[in-house]
């Protein structure tokens, strides 16, 4: 996304608005795979997997200093989604 200047606060809460869109829409759609994802998983380990969760969190703090974001922040937004989409396929996992 093309970051601009903005010329007043009501245009820098737009482009917010337009941006949380985006992040609401991309949400949406991790959680989608999250849930294809689940299809292959076959146990509950499977589901907790602290390696992936690891590898995830490594790559999305590097992601965020690549971006000259706070990674402590972006890892906290992480864990959190991470662990509400886990325990969402706890409960529906059906071994």
């Amino acid at each position: 996304m093309k970051r601009e200047k903005c010329e007043s606060l009501i245009q820098a809460r737009e482009k917010i608005n337009e941006i949380d869109q985006h992040l609401v829409e991309l949400i949406a759609e991790r959680q989608f795979y999250a849930d294809q994802a689940l299809r292959f998983k076959k146990s509950v380990q499977d589901i907790q997997s602290p390696e992936r969760v690891e590898q995830v969190l490594i790559k999305v703090r590097d992601l965020a200093t690549e971006q000259d974001l706070d990674p402590v922040l972006v890892e906290k937004i992480y864990r959190e989604m991470i662990q509400h989409f886990i325990q969402r396929e706890l409960k529906e996992f059906r071994p």
